[in-house]
């Protein structure tokens, strides 16, 4: 063989398989804080750091709904179940990013400590959302204040064009609303636009004021002078005492008004100027107007129809009674005007009757005149009252006897003897020249008449042997009007006659009574 002879000896060797993912790196702590820390950002960022794409992709989803829910920013805020779902996820990525963080090297940057640093720069903007959000949330219930607002605005302003009393509610309300944003909100916008609006809410609800109407105007400032009991002094600005002396002048005027159309208001609307506001000037008016009152009515008790006048001056006593006044001498003088009215009412119930009388309303004239003589037993008319009472109950069975109204004259020249054929005891009244009356007692043995019997031709009464109860009176000439009336509980009818008395006669009238035809 020629050349060199060399041998080959190959030794085989094993080349061991590829891994499936990087072997594990050392456990580095800082790392794991930075990968917990990007994770709070709620974007996931230390997922995407050790590549952990899905869970990522997660937190973004999930940062996703919690804006989603969170805004717009809302005076509310952010629900609290979401809130506390949320804050427990990032709590929770956290600690899953810090377990993942341990032993996984990060993708970038290549030091853990500059990823640390990078997750703590980007807790800024979280923080930083949550200041945003607040700042907005803030002027979210700024909004909702002054919409608040501007709605109590709008409930004053539909409410002034309505009266009072259906508008009532709606100015509550409305003075709820203001109430409560300076109570509750001092320190929002929309607080301190109530002031203002107070203005317009006192303007507006007293408005009947300005246009003169009084009456209408006395329940809303009524209503006005509660107001400073709800809301702080300070948002008034002066409109505490606002109502006083408007309400006090209403209260004068529409009393005023009530006092001189009759109305029934009066009085305890002049008690509440007198209670409310008595240093008042209103009030100084109070009494002089009341006593000019009772004055003209005094002078109507003369004029064409006294019984409204006395009706008027009764009502007015009771009235006058009724108002309560603080000032004792205030008080004096309206009891010394009560007093008047009601003797002025007394006395001038003689005028009434006499008006009644000559209007032929005998009935009523009775009434009036015995009530008179009743309560005036020592008045100068009271004579003269008892006559025509009597003379108008003669004119209700006899109304020729009613032409003329009695005097005071008695006696006469005419002697004419009453008799009386009846079983009842009667009172005989006359009138004409003379005016009176007197009693018999009943005739023991007689009866009372059927009317048939008293309408024939040959009907003459007293005209048996008997012994009558009789009773002599002397009268003047002229025509006597008499009615008989049984006394008590007789259902007899009362009788009449009519004589024409001439001198040189002697006279006898015959009283008896008929039984009624039903």
């Amino acid at each position: 063989m020629s050349g060199d002879q060399y041998g080959r000896y190959d030794q085989g060797f094993v080349v061991p398989p590829m891994p499936a993912a990087p072997p594990p790196a050392p456990a580095d702590g800082v790392r794991a804080v930075a990968v917990a820390v990007l994770n709070l950002s709620g974007l996931g960022l230390g997922y995407a750091l050790v590549r952990r794409w899905i869970l990522m992709l997660l937190c973004l989803a999930a940062t996703a709904v919690l804006l989603f829910v969170a805004l717009p920013a809302d005076p509310d805020g952010v629900p609290v179940f979401a809130l506390v779902l949320y804050v427990a996820f990032l709590i929770g990525v956290a600690a899953h990013g810090a377990v993942v963080g341990l032993r996984t090297r990060l993708a970038w940057p290549p030091s853990a400590p500059l990823a640390l640093v990078l997750g703590l720069v980007l807790l800024v903007a979280p923080a930083g959302g949550v200041v945003a959000y607040d700042g907005a949330r803030d002027e979210a219930t700024q909004q909702m204040l002054l919409d608040r607002l501007d709605e109590a605005d709008r409930l004053v302003e539909a409410a002034g064009r309505r009266t009072f009393t259906s508008a009532q509610s709606d100015y509550r309300e409305a003075l709820e609303v203001y109430e409560d944003l300076s109570a509750d909100h001092p320190d929002s916008r929309a607080a301190a636009k109530v002031p203002a609006r107070m203005k317009t809410y006192y303007t507006t609800v007293g408005a009947a004021y300005e246009k003169g109407d009084y009456c209408e105007a006395v329940a809303p400032l009524d209503y006005l002078r509660t107001v400073p009991k709800k809301m702080p002094e300070t948002d008034l600005s002066g409109l505490k005492d606002w109502p006083d002396d408007r309400l006090a002048t209403s209260l004068y005027e529409c009393a005023s008004d009530g006092l001189a159309s009759g109305q029934s208001t009066w009085a305890s609307q002049f008690g509440q100027l007198l209670t409310t506001f008595p240093d008042s000037e209103q009030a100084t008016k109070v009494e002089p107007a009341v006593g000019s009152a009772v004055s003209a009515k005094v002078k109507g008790l003369g004029g064409s129809d006294p019984c409204a006048a006395v009706e008027q001056l009764k009502s007015l006593s009771g009235q006058i009674e009724n108002i309560t006044a603080e000032d004792a001498s205030v008080a004096a003088a309206l009891t010394k005007d009560a007093d008047r009215a009601a003797s002025s009412a007394g006395s001038g119930t003689y005028n009434c009757g006499v008006d009644q009388y000559k209007d032929g309303d005998f009935e009523s004239a009775q009434t009036t005149m015995e009530e008179y003589v009743s309560d005036h037993k020592s008045a100068k008319n009271a004579a003269l009252a008892k006559k025509i009472a009597i003379a108008a109950e003669v004119a209700q069975t006899v109304p020729a006897a009613g032409k003329k109204l009695p005097t005071t004259r008695t006696g006469g020249s005419i002697s004419v003897t009453v008799q009386n054929d009846s079983p009842d005891d009667i009172t005989v009244m006359y009138t004409g020249p003379v005016t009176g009356s007197f009693t018999l007692k009943a005739c023991g043995s007689c009866k009372a008449y059927s009317f048939a019997s008293t309408i024939s031709p040959g009907f003459k009464p007293c005209n048996a042997n008997k012994n009558y109860p009789e009773r002599t009176i002397s009268l003047p000439v002229g025509t006597t009007y008499f009615v008989h009336k049984p006394n008590g509980d007789s259902l007899s009818t009362p009788a009449s006659d009519t004589a024409k008395l001439e001198s040189g006669y002697i006279y006898t009238e015959c009283a008896y009574t008929t039984t009624s035809l039903s």
